[in-house]
């Protein structure tokens, strides 16, 4: 770390701390040469990949405009901003972990409508109209049937789970 007053190359750590709720380092430092103190915040940055759009262009990750798209879609739904920030940090964790330098826009998309499809029908529904970009009321209503079906699998497995349940006690 350089001296901020004098440029010199050596500086020692007199304090650590933490700082920002944990997300940040604090350190007092203090010049070899001056003897001038001084303070610096470390914070780790995590990288996350490049956008690959379906003409081969790319562009970084942008978490404001993935929110913002959920937010539209969200649009007078009864949806607190909470689970908004919790399903926005769901997907950035998600992206994070996969370790990829590059990702298909198409990967997000997907993405997107899993979070949206948990948190309301009616905008994951709004979302797939834009994101695959429906030409007619048969292509919503495919969409409708297909959500219909997601929902009558995932509730017959929830049901199905609690027969073992109930079988093991009635013995």
């Amino acid at each position: 770390m350089h001296c901020p007053f004098c440029n010199h190359e050596e500086t020692k750590v007199i304090d650590s701390r933490l700082a920002g709720e944990g997300r940040q380092i604090r350190r007092r430092r203090q010049c070899l040469d001056c003897n001038e103190r001084f303070t610096t915040f470390e914070s780790a940055e995590l990288v996350m990949p490049r956008l690959v759009k379906s003409d081969n262009s790319r562009q970084p990750f942008d978490e404001n405009k993935l929110r913002n798209s959920m937010v539209r879609a969200l649009e007078k739904r009864p949806v607190s901003s909470e689970d908004v920030e919790q399903a926005v940090g769901r997907l950035v964790h998600k992206l994070r972990t996969l370790g990829e330098r590059e990702v298909p826009s198409r990967l997000i998309g997907d993405l997107v409508m899993e979070e949206l499809r948990k948190l309301d029908e009616v905008a994951y529904v709004r979302f797939a109209s834009v994101y695959r970009r429906f030409q007619d009321v048969t292509e919503f209503q495919d969409e409708i049937l297909r959500l219909q079906e997601i929902s009558d699998a995932s509730a017959s497995r929830e049901q199905m789970s609690l027969l073992p349940e109930l079988l093991g006690n009635k013995k």
